[in-house]
């Protein structure tokens, strides 16, 4: 969706509003996904001060694999955000926001800029994960065989076991 910001400088005398729905599948994802179109609101107003006050709101559902078990997880995302724009700062070529020399604000590209912005960099199926075995690879979740119930020395560490052992004789 395309906003023409400039033309609403000079002639917003009404305000706008629309509703999103933004299909952001094709982009370019940080290692998740969206799962099905982002919606939400765009909204412009004139102040004033003769600075457009713009409003944007996003709802968002994203998968990934989980960063521990790679297992399927899910984030909800809700986003809220205002600006305040005027003509000079369109000139000025120092607003953040996706802009065309032209003055036309390119909301799909804001949409996106704010999830990636927003959504943690890592997703977890649970807070609790547990995640992999590191003998069997199977998620520990599930369950697994070659795994003792109680607590283990990670896997990490059993290689070492030998000095351990050098260093336990060494204090007798």
């Amino acid at each position: 969706m395309q906003f023409d910001l400039k033309q609403f400088l000079r002639t917003g005398r009404v305000p706008y509003a629309a509703a999103l729905e933004c299909d952001l599948s094709g982009w370019d994802w940080p290692g998740y996904e969206p799962v099905g179109p982002v919606n939400g609101e765009f909204s412009a107003a004139l102040g004033g001060n003769g600075k457009a006050q713009l409003h944007l709101s996003l709802n968002a559902e994203v998968t990934a694999p989980c960063a521990r078990c790679l297992e399927p997880a899910f984030r909800s995302q809700s986003i809220e955000r205002d600006w305040s724009v005027g003509p000079d700062d369109l000139e000025s070529g120092e607003l953040e926001l996706p802009v065309s020399e032209k003055g036309v604000l390119d909301i799909d590209e804001l949409a996106f800029q704010e999830l990636v912005l927003e959504l943690p960099t890592v997703l977890l199926c649970s807070a609790d994960c547990q995640g992999l075995c590191p003998v069997c690879g199977q998620p520990k979740a599930a369950g697994c065989s070659c795994c003792p119930a109680g607590p283990q020395e990670p896997a990490a560490n059993q290689g070492l076991a030998i000095l351990k052992e050098l260093l336990s004789e060494d204090s007798h």
